[in-house]
């Protein structure tokens, strides 16, 4: 019943984007051109044709429009084609070179001043014109204007690789998400070497990293011990994570959530005394591999508990990624009568490919705050073939789409997954690094 009345509500306020007459997402499909508009009396818009514009900032390919008006909303053929982002690029760039070659005449239009573009990044999710603008007054309003992202692969997507990462690669990896803007990145785990034996190195790390600047790095503690060392190391803020399932918490860190809490009161305690600010992970927050769906009312009581020690922020996590806008949504309202949306983060594993579609639905309700792992690493040993944590890449992309700020650098962004992956060994997990890889190799044999 608390289910279906907190998503009633969350439908009846927030129309998704596929409901609406003009697509906001960006394609990189060719439009479907309709040879003969329907013939109605309506008004002709005419447009300019594709060779007459070249490459510009937004424009639809075609010859004409015709637009006409149903009730308080205006329609136009638009709506009946397949809505084409056009590049934005510079002049010089590899495309003009070629179509240069080929005898072509092409020319640059639109403000690339706000687009993201590179010379062989030919595609972005970036729509900056009136059409997007009035969607998202009108459908997207409640969504923040900046998000702020937590990068979590340095910890939690290493942790899980089945061979050890060495020092000076997880360093070089830390540096370059500190470059493409990202403001905060977890950088290791304070956790017994018996245990994770991938974040053994965690004084190294935190040594190497101590004249980084322009980022905050979190590192996990789980007891007063690893916080003690993590203080030793030079953290300046550190971590800590308790579960919404009982059966969870004691699998996974050898407890009861009481018990756990009462571990993580201690060091709340000494962290305010040192003033260390302290994050608080929740884990199992809509389903457990042992005992199934969670009832949001245990994700509240944890979250308070979480707050009333002095947690400055609490990331709500769906380990095993089976969450859906569905249950998300219930698990939300019911944690935000406890806790003010400004301490709340969400942290949403794709294992079932709901990741984006979860950090929409918390965007919608005033979540501002999303943790990402860059090119998606990591993973949930208890969900065989899970895909891990929702790629970062992926996440500033939707972002860009939707007009949301995160001040960071998309490109910058995945020269750091394609970094890793290489000496990992396999390919990305993000669509979006893989889709505007596979475009840049295109432009190359051009």
């Amino acid at each position: 019943m608390l289910a279906a009345k907190g998503l009633n509500k969350f439908l009846r306020c927030s129309t998704f984007l596929p409901l609406t007459s003009v697509p906001t997402m960006s394609s990189l499909d060719e439009p479907l051109v309709i040879a003969k508009p329907p013939s109605n009396g309506v008004d002709t818009l005419n447009v300019p044709k594709a060779n007459e514009v070249g490459i510009g900032d937004c424009w639809n390919e075609g010859r004409t429009f015709r637009s006409f008006k149903r009730g308080n909303y205006e329609y136009t053929g638009e709506a009946l084609l397949r809505r084409r982002q056009i590049r934005n690029v510079s002049q010089g760039d590899v495309l003009n070179r070629a179509l240069a070659s080929l005898g072509r005449n092409q020319r640059v239009l639109g403000n690339v001043h706000d687009a993201y573009y590179s010379p062989v990044r030919l595609y972005s999710s970036y729509c900056n014109d009136k059409c997007t603008e009035d969607i998202r007054n009108k459908f997207l309003r409640s969504i923040p204007k900046f998000v702020k992202i937590v990068e979590v692969g340095p910890r939690d997507g290493l942790q899980n690789e089945k061979d050890i990462v060495p020092t000076a690669i997880k360093v070089e990896l830390i540096k370059m998400l500190v470059s493409s803007g990202l403001p905060v990145v977890e950088a290791t785990s304070f956790v017994s070497p018996k245990w994770v034996p991938q974040l053994a190195d965690a004084k190294d790390v935190m040594e190497a990293i101590q004249n980084v600047g322009g980022a905050r790095f979190p590192v996990l503690t789980p007891n007063l011990k690893g916080f003690e060392a993590a203080v030793a190391a030079g953290a300046k803020e550190v971590a800590i994570f308790a579960s919404a399932s009982e059966s969870f918490s004691k699998s996974n860190i050898n407890c009861t959530i009481e018990d756990s809490l009462t571990r993580y009161r201690d060091i709340a305690l000494d962290a305010r005394k040192l003033s260390i600010p302290v994050r608080g992970y929740i884990s199992c927050v809509v389903g457990c591999p042992v005992e199934g769906a969670v009832p949001p009312s245990k994700v509240a009581y944890v979250a308070k508990e979480l707050y009333d020690m002095g947690c400055s922020e609490i990331s709500l996590g769906d380990t095993i990624g089976v969450g859906t806008p569905g249950t998300v949504v219930p698990m939300l309202e019911t944690v935000l009568d406890v806790v003010p949306i400004d301490k709340l983060a969400v942290h949403f594993h794709d294992t079932y490919g709901q990741a984006l579609s979860n950090i929409l639905a918390s965007l919608q309700m005033g979540i501002s705050t999303v943790d990402s792992s860059i090119s998606g690493l990591g993973g949930c040993p208890y969900a065989k073939g899970a895909s891990g944590n929702v790629a970062t890449e992926d996440v500033v992309y939707m972002l860009n789409g939707l007009g949301v700020k995160t001040n960071v650098d998309l490109e910058k962004l995945m020269l750091a997954g394609d970094f890793i992956c290489k000496h990992l060994g396999r390919p990305s997990g993000s669509k979006t690094a893989i889709a505007l890889n596979r475009i840049t190799a295109h432009a190359s044999k051009l």
